[in-house]
């Protein structure tokens, strides 16, 4: 089981890394929801963290609030994305939305694209938790067919327990299997993921508390 710790700076990596981490998705301000790290934040995480070889995904994500984003910010996401590359990321965590809480296509392309020049695996974040259910199998798809490597997802509002939105985590982990990575997460930490994992049998886990 890869257990992925939802971290927003540097400073706990070391104790984390000593305890079991086994991926780190790194942000900046948690109680934003998680926004893009700072330059010197990265480069330390990453190289620390790849002396232990642990994994380190970087959160691309201008600002707090909504996921639908203006040309100025698909720029500044684009920047931030080669910033991570060249600091070593081993992937990029990202979603773009329209105004209706669609999958914004256009915007994700541009971004996916370019990641994939740059030769990073891009995760798609919660944003995909906006995405009204009927729409849950075509997003999918359109994600798988395009490169990207998994889906961070709570399965509901995040204001909900995740015990109480597993199955609609199995119903997403169904529509994805053999296409595409499902990476449960939000309210999942030390004391429940065995017992989460036994009603999903996933092989992978992400939280702020997942191994302390």
């Amino acid at each position: 089981m890869i257990k992925e710790v939802c971290i927003e700076n540097f400073t706990d990596v070391p104790k984390l890394i000593k305890l079991g981490a086994d991926r780190f998705e790194l942000n900046n301000d948690l109680a934003a929801g998680g926004l893009t790290p700072s330059f010197g934040v990265m480069k330390k995480t990453i190289a620390y963290s790849h002396k232990h070889n642990v994994p380190v995904m970087v959160m691309i994500r201008p600002r707090a609030g909504d996921f639908v984003y203006s040309d100025d910010e698909i720029q500044m996401m684009q920047d931030d994305i080669q910033v991570a590359s060249l600091l070593g990321a081993d992937g990029v965590v990202f979603g773009c939305l329209t105004s209706e809480n669609h999958l914004d296509k256009d915007a994700m392309s541009k971004l996916i694209i370019l990641a994939k020049t740059l030769t990073l695996p891009v995760v798609m974040h919660m944003a995909f938790d906006e995405i009204a259910e009927n729409e849950w199998s075509n997003t999918i798809d359109w994600l798988s067919t395009h490169g990207v490597t998994r889906i961070l997802t709570h399965g509901g509002q995040l204001s909900e327990p995740i015990q109480k939105t597993i199955l609609n985590l199995k119903k997403i982990m169904q529509l994805a299997e053999g296409k595409i990575e499902i990476l449960p997460g939000g309210g999942i930490n030390a004391a429940n993921v065995d017992e989460i994992d036994d009603e999903l049998h996933n092989d992978q886990y992400h939280g702020s508390k997942i191994i302390y």
